[in-house]
């Protein structure tokens, strides 16, 4: 009988050490999981440039007469804020001017692997823009190229920060990228943000 408790005794010392050695197999597999699953990557420390257009803005502006019509006074309104994440700056925009009033969205971002700033718009007249930029400064100047009164047309759209609230912007077009001229100018305002009530 004595024997027969020490031998349940022993297979019990077993069991526990087995169990034991299988709760630690396991949080070594965990620690391993956790250490070989994928981290989400942060933004780029350049997209932080963008929070200057986040915001309430309105724009005056001034096309000039061309292949794309007659021209004439421009104004607008948008409304940029950041998408989820931080990667990319989401602008919703309502203009009104000669051609009557066009709805748009664009969104502002940054590139690692080309370091630069991306725009991609989309608009009420079906266009879809992608342009590439640069910051120098308070500068910051976007290339593209597209079709216009059915030429290829390189343009180049460029903002000049006046203030924390205020930016110029200029529109130019070139069929070689050599000689440019203007084909819009204007400026654009932060709008004040509403007073909280008490």
């Amino acid at each position: 009988m004595k024997h027969f408790k020490l031998a349940i005794l022993a297979v019990s010392c077993l069991v526990i050490v087995a169990i034991a050695a299988q709760a630690q197999e396991k949080k070594m597999d965990a620690k391993k999981a956790d250490a070989t699953k994928m981290e989400m990557p942060k933004p780029a420390p350049e997209l932080k440039s963008l929070d200057y257009f986040v915001g309430n803005w309105t724009s005056e502006g001034e096309m000039k007469p061309g292949p794309w019509g007659a021209g004439g006074k421009m104004t607008g309104d948008s409304h940029c804020s950041w998408m989820p994440g931080n990667y990319f700056v989401v602008c919703n925009e309502t203009d009104s001017g000669a051609m009557g009033q066009m709805h748009g969205l664009g969104v502002l971002g940054y590139d690692t692997a080309t370091k630069m700033y991306t725009y991609n718009g989309f608009n009420s007249m079906g266009e879809n823009e992608h342009a590439a930029g640069t910051r120098d400064g308070k500068t910051w100047t976007y290339t593209n190229e597209s079709m216009m009164g059915g030429k290829m047309m390189k343009g180049r759209y460029t903002m000049t920060e006046n203030s924390p609230t205020s930016y110029d912007f200029k529109l130019e077009t070139s069929e070689d990228g050599k000689t440019w001229g203007s084909m819009m100018e204007g400026k654009v305002t932060k709008k004040a943000a509403p007073e909280k009530k008490m």
